[in-house]
């Protein structure tokens, strides 16, 4: 790993990639100190403006700065992404690797309640929860994060057995080692590059399953700026204001493109076999 930043600086989707993602972690915390105007700021009599020195992308209907809304916006595709592909990354990781380690009646089991899990999207989960505790931002992590954890589990099961059959591990089983202290010492570490691989392409996802929730008016609730309930409220207006539309749509394509590009990059850097061929 100490050749890591050398390579990485040389592939050029891991480079477009972490530059896209970097300025929209910037942006996102700068919206946290400052905004050009409050997103709570209505002014009807400037509905809909051009662009200008005042509002640099204009308008929306209600007179809210466009350039302020989408930099809040980006606080929630955050706040989702690693809150909810932090629930499956944990829990599924450790589900994964118990099924690998025992094996048996326990890895059947909790294959099969991830099948089952399969069957639920997060779409028809934030339904489902939105239906007995309204909706909302918590319900939409909720929802995306229960989704994310048999992706976790699959991987990490498949990943941790293949480690489990290597020489070393059965050499530390000999010695006297334990399940779980193998777990720590030796298969935690071997497939952690997998991990962040998946992690950042479900933190894409998650963005998409958040933006799509909320323009469904299931995720993020007024007053709290969201693309994806910026899309809902520009779709009356496609032949009035087209941009309105266009401009969140933007964001998410960038932010999901960012991520996209950094996982396809991290997976040539991170994956042995990969790397000696660059």
């Amino acid at each position: 790993m100490h050749d890591f930043w050398p390579r990485a600086l040389r592939h050029k989707s891991f480079v477009v990639g972490a530059v896209l993602t970097s300025l929209w972690l910037v942006l996102a915390l700068l919206s946290l100190v400052w905004t050009p105007h409050p997103t709570a700021e209505i002014n009807i009599p400037n509905k809909l403006a051009a662009p200008s020195a005042t509002h640099w992308l204009g308008t929306d209907s209600l007179g809210r700065d466009i350039v302020s809304l989408l930099l809040v916006g980006s606080q929630n595709s955050i706040a989702v992404g690693v809150i909810a592909v932090g629930i499956g990354l944990v829990v599924g990781v450790f589900l994964g690797c118990l099924a690998a380690a025992r094996g048996g009646w326990v890895d059947e089991l909790l294959m099969r309640a991830s099948d089952f899990t399969f069957a639920f999207p997060a779409l028809l989960t934030a339904i489902m929860l939105t239906a007995i505790y309204g909706p909302g931002l918590v319900m939409s992590i909720v929802a995306i994060g229960i989704f994310n954890i048999p992706v976790f589990a699959r991987i990490s099961r498949g990943a941790a057995r293949a480690v489990w059959s290597r020489d070393y591990v059965l050499a530390a089983q000999a010695a006297g080692k334990g399940p779980w202290r193998i777990t720590e010492d030796h298969v935690l570490p071997n497939i952690a590059s997998v991990l962040i691989v998946q992690a950042s392409v479900s933190f894409a996802t998650a963005i998409l399953a958040e933006a799509a929730l909320s323009y469904l008016g299931l995720g993020t609730q007024p007053p709290q700026p969201s693309w994806g309930r910026m899309l809902n409220e520009a779709q009356t207006l496609m032949f009035q204001a087209p941009m309105l539309a266009v401009y969140p749509g933007i964001a998410i394509v960038l932010s999901v493109l960012g991520l996209n590009l950094m996982g396809d990059g991290l997976r040539d850097l991170l994956d042995p076999k990969l790397a000696r061929q660059r």
